[in-house]
């Protein structure tokens, strides 16, 4: 009698660089659980129907990533505060029959800045997060939840005032421009841009004006340390990269999909890391 296992997967377009199988895949055996975890390349007009038919498609969740979180956000059933706030959906899975979606990127971020940064967040205080896309909107939500005060500073200051707007008064909009007065203020620095990425151009912010106690942190993973973490760290900056935010995300849908008590150990890092440099050297 052959016993069959629950199966999850990462949808995404493209999606072969995912390090979610690697992640999952080390719960899976550490912790003796009978599962799978795929990746599926799914084309924007393929999304809908596997989505919408998860189940039948032999899965009983999934992570979503880039091209589709807001589109799984119209698609699914029943969606959780963190998505509904956030305006996104990257972890699916089917409870009672229905397909409800959740975001985690909120908890990894801030897990990730307790782990690597503890006591980060100081009384009274203030974050400039640079941004206005759905990274920005997973760091906004997660600060303001734990109090802190945000300066959001966008090249287009539309963006960053549409995004300040839904979140209410502890989210500020600026541009650019209003850095040199925002960075002395800051208590957080936290890149929600794509720039500094592998094959992405730099990103270009002076830190001369920024306390010494302030902490930097770059939602970016590869490369492992930006240009914006390296400046940071020569000048005595607590530094925080984006990888921790990947692990500690990854945790909430396979607890939802497979059960267990999985944890972001020194083991697990190091195997992703590794496998970041080795891609990374090719």
């Amino acid at each position: 009698m052959t016993v069959k296992v629950p199966r999850a997967c990462v949808m995404g377009h493209p999606v072969a660089h995912s390090r979610s199988p690697m992640i999952h895949g080390y719960w899976l055996r550490t912790l003796g659980i009978a599962g799978a975890y795929d990746l599926k390349d799914l084309r924007p007009e393929e999304f809908g129907d596997f989505l919408t038919h998860l189940g039948a498609y032999g899965y009983v969740g999934g992570n979503v990533t880039v091209p589709h979180k807001e589109a799984a956000y119209e698609l699914v059933g029943r969606r959780d505060t963190a998505a509904e706030e956030i305006g996104a959906v990257n972890t699916v899975w089917i409870e009672d029959g229905v397909l409800v979606g959740g975001n985690s990127d909120a908890h990894g971020f801030v897990a990730n800045l307790d782990d690597r940064a503890p006591a980060w967040d100081v009384p009274g205080c203030r974050a400039v997060v640079l941004g206005a896309g759905g990274a920005a909107r997973s760091a906004a939500y997660a600060l303001i939840d734990r109090g802190v005060e945000v300066a959001l500073a966008n090249r287009t200051l539309s963006r960053a005032q549409e995004l300040a707007a839904h979140f209410g008064r502890r989210v500020r909009a600026h541009g650019v421009q209003d850095l040199a007065r925002l960075l002395p203020e800051a208590d957080l620095l936290v890149n929600c841009t794509s720039r500094g990425m592998a094959g992405m151009p730099p990103l270009a912010i002076d830190l001369a004006s920024l306390k010494r106690s302030a902490v930097v942190c770059d939602v970016v993973y590869v490369p492992l340390e930006t240009a914006l973490l390296a400046a940071a760290r020569r000048r005595g900056h607590r530094t925080v990269d984006g990888l921790g935010m990947l692990l500690h995300q990854a945790g909430f849908g396979f607890r939802k999909w497979f059960g267990g008590d999985p944890s972001v150990t020194a083991e697990l890092r190091s195997m992703v890391e590794a496998d970041i440099r080795a891609a990374t050297r090719e």
